[in-house]
């Protein structure tokens, strides 16, 4: 599943190449000492497998790809989230029904990628800057929508949550209003999407989300006190953290967003790297 290319830039203020090393964060100390449920993924990647959470609406399975490269196989049909990198990453996956873009940052957007991927019946969703960039073969298969706005797909209703910063040296890297986070409203089941954001008050005064993934990095969203504060008070039944690996010291460790979590949210592991 891992491509190793390095993924290309868009944006002067985007994140930076990092190189991809693969860490599996096991949860040996956390889990002995009963602070939180921590569930390795990395034994279930090499097949391709992926978590599968029962629903109302149907089963839905995760498989994280890399970073902040999503899959999601679900009832309204199989979403992939921010795909970037190789094409080939993607093989083993079912083709794209509808592909979410959160915002125009290279590990987030790649036209390239996005073209390889889109077939001829595939819908595309981004913020309102992403698809000002679209070429225009994808901006055919796209629409938009903004902070706060909603859409639906396949009668799956989708909001678009503000992703931003809020420490002041940090917003030329995500500016309020521009970047998307989405909510995903299956039936008895809202999964939310963070894309790059700080603990904003949109984040902590979310409800009723059944699995998040948050992420957390620096300089570039927040550390993992902040992210682990957030979903302490937004309460998922279930979170990722994803999009951990920082610059210059900014890598976080999911294993200590974990423990500060508490026991009221189950934390999963992805093998992002």
């Amino acid at each position: 599943m891992r491509g190793g290319a390095a993924m290309s830039r868009s944006s002067n203020q985007q994140e930076p190449e990092m190189s991809q090393t693969r860490r599996h964060f096991l949860a040996t100390s956390a889990a002995a000492a009963g602070i939180v449920t921590l569930l390795p993924f990395a034994a279930r990647a090499a097949a391709h497998s992926g978590d599968t959470f029962d629903t109302s609406a149907g089963p839905i399975t995760v498989h994280p790809v890399d970073h902040a490269s999503i899959v999601l196989e679900t009832p309204a049909g199989v979403i992939y989230v921010d795909p970037v990198g190789e094409p080939a990453q993607y093989s083993d996956f079912p083709a794209a029904d509808l592909i979410l873009i959160t915002h125009e940052h290279g590990d987030h957007y790649n036209a390239d990628t996005l073209a390889a991927l889109a077939g001829d019946e595939v819908q595309i969703i981004t913020n309102p800057a992403v698809f000002d960039m679209l070429p225009e073969a994808l901006a055919a298969k796209a629409s938009k929508i903004a902070n706060g706005e909603s859409t639906e797909f396949n009668g799956l209703p989708i909001d678009a949550i503000p992703a931003y910063n809020i420490t002041e040296e940090r917003k030329k890297f995500h500016p309020e209003g521009r970047d998307n986070g989405y909510i995903l409203g299956f039936d008895g089941f809202r999964v939310y999407i963070s894309g790059d954001t700080e603990d904003t008050a949109e984040m902590r005064g979310l409800t009723d989300i059944s699995l998040a993934f948050v992420c957390m990095n620096l300089p570039f969203t927040m550390d993992s006190n902040a992210a682990a504060s957030a979903v302490a008070e937004f309460k998922p039944t279930y979170v990722y953290p994803y999009h951990f690996r920082g610059k210059d010291g900014g890598t976080q460790d999911p294993e200590e967003f974990a423990k500060r979590v508490g026991t009221d949210v189950e934390v999963k592991f992805g093998d992002w790297y």
